[in-house]
């Protein structure tokens, strides 16, 4: 599969570079036939009787983490709060530091944050937005419960704030459908963030923003000064990629790929480590978050697998306060899943011993 995605990309990239997109300067909001195509993919998934985002709304940004500097400057500001799950992906923490937003943890688990402790925390700080992955989240693996998202929409409405959504897993997922929040929004209160590093290429670092009026101004003005624009031989690639036929096909055949990583990883932590406990089966994304018993200490544990040739990575880097518990996250998307029993052997000795 992974041979046949990358025929894929060379061949868009060839495509693109025999084209004026090789020679010329892209639009600072983007390519307009990419624009329209992440307008329509929301658009595909919105209510009747709810206004869809229209191509304007939608910037077109290098990657991911790039979308969420710029949102967090322009949109909550230097010293300003901003609310985010807790644990959380690490990038959105490391962009907050750097935007130097004063990060406020909502406590999240399998079913997403309370309600009330966003409504609470909205009041409490002033806060003007709410970072978060309501799909397949980073690195738990869990997804809002329909009522969530509804309860969550409605406080960030009352008190005027923005609710940032990372649809970051939107393309990977294996037993569920992403339960996108931006499509039922039509008031500019959910500033959208997709990438397709992740299911087209990490060579093509295209993402996309979606956001309404004066928010969508002042994340592309930020954008601008930042870097002018994205390539646009960069951008034709990638939407020569994502509207061929094969695209769908593609998408299908990573869902079966990891699902069959995921179950393979879980059962051989189940058989080998036992110690591990995995806190909830994801139904997307990428990784598996795995609670360890308690008193571990979890970098001398980390320690000791890279020296037995596992490489891990220690929960405490997705917090943005304390820890509750020690915690590791594992990936299945990697090559070699066959060697996945043996990293669970070696996780599981590595607790014995400790």
């Amino acid at each position: 599969m992974a041979d046949r995605r990358a025929r894929r990309v060379r061949r868009a990239v060839a495509r693109a570079a025999r084209t004026d997109t090789a020679i010329q300067r892209s639009p600072a909001a983007g390519l307009p036939e990419l624009q329209a195509w992440f307008a329509g993919e929301l658009a595909s998934a919105t209510p009747a009787g709810v206004a869809p985002a229209a191509a304007r709304d939608v910037t077109i940004v290098s990657g991911s983490q790039s979308g969420l500097s710029s949102i967090f400057r322009s949109l909550v500001g230097h010293g300003a709060p901003l609310l985010v799950e807790s644990p959380t992906y690490w990038g959105a923490i490391l962009a907050a530091e750097q935007a130097g937003v004063a990060l406020v943890p909502i406590p999240s688990g399998p079913p997403g944050p309370d309600p009330d402790d966003v409504d609470r925390a909205l009041e409490r700080t002033g806060a003007r937005a709410f970072y978060a992955q309501p799909s397949f989240a980073n690195p738990t693996g869990s997804s809002w419960a329909p009522e969530t998202v509804a309860a969550v929409l409605d406080a960030v409405r009352r008190h005027g704030a923005f609710l940032v959504e990372d649809d970051w897993a939107h393309d990977l997922g294996i037993d569920a459908a992403p339960r996108t929040v931006a499509p039922h929004d039509e008031s500019g209160h959910v500033v959208y963030l997709r990438s397709l590093t992740k299911s087209v290429s990490p060579a093509l670092r295209v993402a996309a923003v979606v956001a309404r009026g004066p928010a969508r101004d002042r994340i592309l003005a930020d954008r601008a000064a930042e870097s002018m624009y994205v390539s646009e031989l960069l951008q034709a690639a990638a939407l020569d990629v994502v509207t061929q036929p094969a695209w769908r096909t593609h998408v299908r055949g990573l869902r079966d790929v990891l699902r069959g990583r995921r179950d393979l990883l879980i059962g051989s932590l189940r058989e080998h480590a036992p110690g591990a406990e995995i806190t909830a089966t994801p139904t997307g994304g990428l990784n598996l978050w795995v609670r360890l018993p308690d008193g571990t200490d979890v970098d001398a544990l980390v320690r000791e697998c890279e020296r037995r040739g596992l490489i891990i990575a220690s929960g405490a880097e997705w917090f943005p306060a304390e820890p509750t518990g020690p915690h590791v996250r594992l990936n299945y998307s990697g090559e070699s899943p066959e060697r996945f029993p043996d990293a669970a052997r070696i996780l599981g000795a590595v607790l014995a011993a400790t």
